[in-house]
């Protein structure tokens, strides 16, 4: 119960400082932000990069309009896949809402017939700054983000007895992540960075649930993304991402890569990315590298 008032609060907290009044939005979408600025759908579901979350809200509505988009996102590595599907909203370029769904599964014996889904709840608020115009400005576009995960349990391993993530040696099924992100767009010599800080406890992103034998606090990760725009409908960059360690059968190492993004119009995006991913599980203790492939459309 103190777990959920928490999340309560903090949503509460985040929908406050946001202080603008999202209902006031007009009833149809403007579309009036620069291409490829709402960013593309981040496999947690928030708008951001591939990896990691950025401070820009996802869409295109302005601040007196609103945005939405669905996005499919797939992962294949040698011996695990992962896909993400879901949909999110922003209103009037200040408040982020989104709700995504993964699943992971296993082709490599013992571990072949592993199926594991999370659900993931977001809201991100945009606190100082815009990325797009202060151009004049060294300030950066800060935004604060939460993401409240439920792991759905574990699936295909019956035959050992194993149907809940905590008896993998996570802490808890669901948990919390709070971030903070800092995105800064330089037009001039079409350049976007950003940093984001994320508060967790997750086990790869959840999918092996929150906290372990080694560890279950708070750790602060560091996630930061680089991109150039080629033009208006091409985006290229790198991205990494920190990741905690907190099972002993599990060495999670920092996630990376390196992406494309094309906007063949506003309503469209396709992203493609070579990844890196690290260690799974000590069962298989080979780096996981593969493909990576999103689409997303909206407004």
């Amino acid at each position: 119960m103190q777990h959920k008032k928490s999340i309560r609060l903090a949503l509460a907290a985040l929908a406050a400082a946001s202080g603008v009044g999202a209902a006031q939005a007009q009833s149809s979408p403007d579309m009036g932000k620069l291409t490829a600025t709402g960013g593309v759908s981040q496999i947690e579901g928030a708008g951001g990069g591939g990896l990691t979350p950025w401070a820009l809200i996802t869409g295109y509505g302005t601040r007196d309009s609103w945005g939405a988009n669905a996005h499919y996102t797939t992962v294949r590595t040698q011996d695990y896949s992962l896909a993400t599907y879901g949909v999110a909203v922003g209103l009037a370029d200040r408040v982020e809402l989104s709700l995504a769904t993964q699943e992971f599964k296993g082709s490599l014996a013992p571990l072949d017939r592993l199926d594991i889904q999370q659900d993931i709840v977001g809201v991100k608020v945009k606190l100082i700054g815009d990325a797009v115009y202060d151009q004049d400005l060294m300030l950066p576009q800060i935004s604060a983000g939460v993401m409240h995960k439920r792991n759905k349990g574990v699936g295909g391993l019956g035959a050992l007895g194993v149907s809940k993530v905590t008896q993998l040696g996570a802490k808890k099924d669901s948990g919390t992540d709070y971030y903070l992100s800092a995105t800064k767009l330089y037009l001039d010599t079409s350049v976007l960075l950003n940093g984001t800080v994320r508060a967790t406890k997750a086990n790869q992103m959840g999918l092996l649930g929150f906290g372990g034998d080694q560890g279950d606090r708070y750790r602060a990760m560091f996630e930061a993304s680089a991109a150039y725009m080629f033009d208006r409908r091409l985006v290229a960059g790198l991205e990494y991402r920190m990741k905690p360690h907190n099972l002993g059968t599990d060495h999670e190492k920092a996630y990376y890569d390196v992406f494309a993004a094309w906007f063949p119009s506003k309503n469209v995006s396709v992203t493609a990315a070579y990844a890196v991913l690290g260690d799974i599980t000590v069962f298989n203790p080979t780096t996981q590298r593969g493909a990576y492939l999103s689409v997303e459309s909206g407004f």
